[in-house]
């Protein structure tokens, strides 16, 4: 692996990690809940009618929620950077 391509694998996957907090805050996952009108309100008033009034446990819009209150856990900072450094690796294959 030429010094490049560890360039883009690693700001792929620090980047995917700072970045995910704020994408969360700026579609509606905030620290205080689900932001009136935003994105994440229709997500969740989606899932709520699909699943007969509630959002079901373990949802992604749970999930979302979960992170965007609490943070990412280790698990989920280890695959979003994950997941960054591999976008990072394809792009210099373009």
């Amino acid at each position: 692996m030429d010094l490049m391509t560890a360039l883009a694998i690693t700001a792929g996957a620090g980047g995917a990690v700072v970045s995910a907090p704020i994408v969360l805050g700026a579609v509606g996952f905030t620290s205080v809940g689900i932001a009136a009108g935003s994105y994440a309100a229709s997500m969740m008033s989606a899932a709520a009618v699909a699943n007969g009034g509630g959002v079901a446990a373990g949802s992604v819009v749970a999930v979302l929620q979960s992170a965007g209150m609490a943070g990412l856990s280790g698990a989920a900072t280890a695959a979003v950077g994950s997941v960054g450094g591999a976008v990072g690796f394809l792009a210099t294959l373009i």
